[in-house]
């Protein structure tokens, strides 16, 4: 089948009761991304028409994210999955019927492969069927509604839970939700369908019965893995399916080089890139648009979100980053923190509890303990000592600190922003430095130094008598 053939539709419009949310069960995050997102993908890589998205529940929010890779049609009100299908007519009828499928994906089920829509795409062809369904072998079919079928395995109906008799809850196979047909055949049925079940709403899958009557045939591909026709309906299945998500994308990153020291103790989103040859230890999280080059290793406990490595870097444990660059052969931590708008240059170093914020540092610069560096431009070759801080607010206003190439800045320093530090200058250990210094300059701001000899000896003997 072409993919110019095949008009797909996606139920969106529940709320999702059992989230115990006030967000729209199909926007909750899933490694990453909305879970819609994953299925908005799916529709993508089976056909070259936009998806025809059923909205009801915060659809403002729903067009928000999805924007314009979908079509929209609302369902005002919530009458069954039969009636979200039906509220795609006036967009699909508008065009001729005659040659096409429609598939009908759910909103809250992202795991599904496309491998697997390919499979039902072809075995809908061969059979010549009206309706080809997806479904599933569970060990504890719980809620799903059960698929019974004839002696010649074509599917007879689908019963739901709720209807279900003794015997039929005893069966396996479920139905996944997924649903492909012929597109001439769908509509005039549809809006003769009767609400006579337990929950008063229209089931699309009552159209089984319909096609039968009518000597058509209804077939069922059984998913490989049952873990793709996972729907989201509560927190423990978003786990589930978070989970699946970010083991997928561990197997990937790993078919592309990449070592996991153990890859189930990793959280990692979708979205993120990670070069051949890196190593990522136990316990790392990595977030958003985070892209790591190649041959780095991230150790025990890093945290980084929407951040940008080179290659060769080393990140030691404990790292936090958010909305950082780091240039290539760059060394940040032990327990080093860099905020966004922080950028390394090649080969710095930021070492144990050091914190940066909107700081940039030229090559080969290094600030290695006990420091915050925010609000600054460091240039090439500087070294800033131990217990160096920037003073870069003054209750009202966030000033900058500027430190030229090859500064030296010895320890327990503070620079009180807004000010400079020329080219090659040194600043003397315990400095408050407040105005500018000179190119090669030496700044100090020490008060003398005091020594009184032998007096801690008489400091002893006047303990010793009290």
């Amino acid at each position: 089948m072409k993919k110019s053939q095949l008009e797909v539709v996606i139920l969106a419009a529940g709320l999702g009761t059992r989230m115990k949310s006030t967000t729209i069960k199909i926007l909750h995050r899933a490694a990453g991304r909305p879970i819609i997102e994953y299925v908005l993908d799916l529709a993508a890589a089976v056909s070259d028409r936009p998806p025809i998205m059923i909205v009801g529940h915060q659809q403002d929010a729903v067009r928000a994210v999805c924007g314009d890779r979908a079509r929209y049609a609302v369902q005002e009100e919530q009458l069954g999955t039969g009636h979200a299908v039906l509220q795609s007519a006036l967009l699909l009828e508008a065009a001729s019927m005659t040659g096409k499928t429609v598939l009908v994906l759910s909103g809250d089920v992202p795991l599904t492969r496309a491998e697997t829509l390919f499979r039902l795409i072809e075995q809908h062809e061969k059979e010549g069927n009206a309706l080809t369904l997806l479904s599933m072998r569970l060990d504890n079919p719980a809620m799903y509604g059960r698929i019974v079928r004839d002696a010649d395995g074509s599917v007879e109906r689908i019963v739901e839970a709720r209807d279900a008799s003794a015997e039929q809850k005893a069966i396996r196979e479920v139905n996944a939700g997924i649903y492909l047909f012929d597109a001439t055949l769908l509509f005039d049925p549809l809006r003769n369908l009767s609400t006579d079940n337990a929950q008063g709403e229209y089931y699309l899958t009552d159209l089984i019965s319909v096609f039968r009557k009518s000597g058509r045939r209804v077939g069922a591909v059984v998913a490989e893995d049952p873990v793709e026709a996972i729907g989201v309906n509560s927190r423990a299945e978003l786990a589930t399916v978070e989970g699946e998500i970010q083991r997928r994308v561990v197997d990937r990153l790993m078919n592309e080089g990449v070592t996991f020291r153990n890859p189930s103790t990793v959280v990692i989103d979708s979205t993120v890139t990670i070069g051949p040859d890196s190593v990522i230890y136990p316990f790392v999280t990595i977030e958003g648009t985070t892209i790591i080059g190649r041959g780095c290793i991230v150790e025990p406990g890093c945290h980084l979100q929407n951040v940008r490595v080179g290659d060769d870097v080393h990140l030691k444990t404990g790292t936090v980053a958010e909305g950082a660059v780091i240039a290539d052969q760059a060394t940040v931590g032990p327990y080093a923190h860099l905020r966004p708008g922080t950028k390394l240059g090649r080969h710095v170093k930021i070492g144990n509890f050091v914190e940066t914020k909107k700081a940039v540092f030229g090559d080969r610069s290094k600030a290695s303990h006990l420091s915050y560096v925010g609000d600054a431009e460091i240039g090439a070759d500087v070294n800033i000592g131990a217990g160096t801080i920037t003073c870069n607010y003054d209750g009202v206003n966030k000033n900058k600190t500027v430190l030229e190439d090859g500064v030296f800045i010895g320890s327990d320093t503070q620079l009180v922003a807004p000010v400079r530090v020329g080219r090659g200058a040194y600043v003397g250990a315990g400095s408050t430095i407040t105005k500018d210094v000179p190119p090669d300059a030496l700044a100090l701001s020490r008060t003398p130094q005091k020594t009184v000899e032998g007096w801690a000896t008489r400091r002893r003997e006047q303990l010793k008598k009290k």
